[in-house]
């Protein structure tokens, strides 16, 4: 009698006093061309052709943009983050890396969508992008991650 009052006793303190759960569902890292598009039209098999002429023709993107679908159930007890981390190696063969934060509101039951975009001087001091790493935090406590194989 007593190991079961003290089991029920251990499970509610564990549940009680819950946090917000949230996590990173999708990131889709897509290359921009010169006019800021990711494709030319909304086709996803025609995105994916355009995005593979991008990869072999540098001098025809302007930025890279990462679109991120999260999820947050519960209400946060501190502000929501997304932050993107990103390595790359400049022409000049040096690593280098960036990060990007952007503050978030709680969605309820469903996901949604957030985007980073790295342009400008920022993108060419990047180079090419070897690898990514992106982050859900609530405060200073983090959520949920997702990452690029390379990370």
């Amino acid at each position: 009698m007593r190991r079961c009052l003290a089991v029920i006793l251990f499970f509610s303190c564990v549940f009680a006093g819950e946090a917000a759960t949230g996590r990173i569902i999708k990131v889709l890292p897509h290359f921009l061309d010169l006019q800021g598009r990711h494709t030319l039209s909304p086709s996803l098999f025609d995105r994916d052709a355009y995005q593979a002429i991008l990869r072999q023709h540098p001098e025809q993107r302007s930025a890279i943009r990462f679109d991120i679908e999260w999820r947050s159930k519960t209400a946060p007890v501190a502000p929501l983050k997304v932050q993107l981390e990103v390595r790359g190696v400049a022409k000049e063969k040096k690593p280098a890396q960036l990060t990007l934060e952007k503050s978030l509101e709680p969605t309820g039951w469903l996901g949604r969508w957030t985007s980073l975009t790295i342009k400008g001087e920022d993108y060419r001091k990047l180079g090419e992008v070897t690898a990514w790493r992106v982050t859900l935090w609530e405060g200073n406590r983090l959520l949920s991650e997702q990452k690029s194989f390379l990370w």
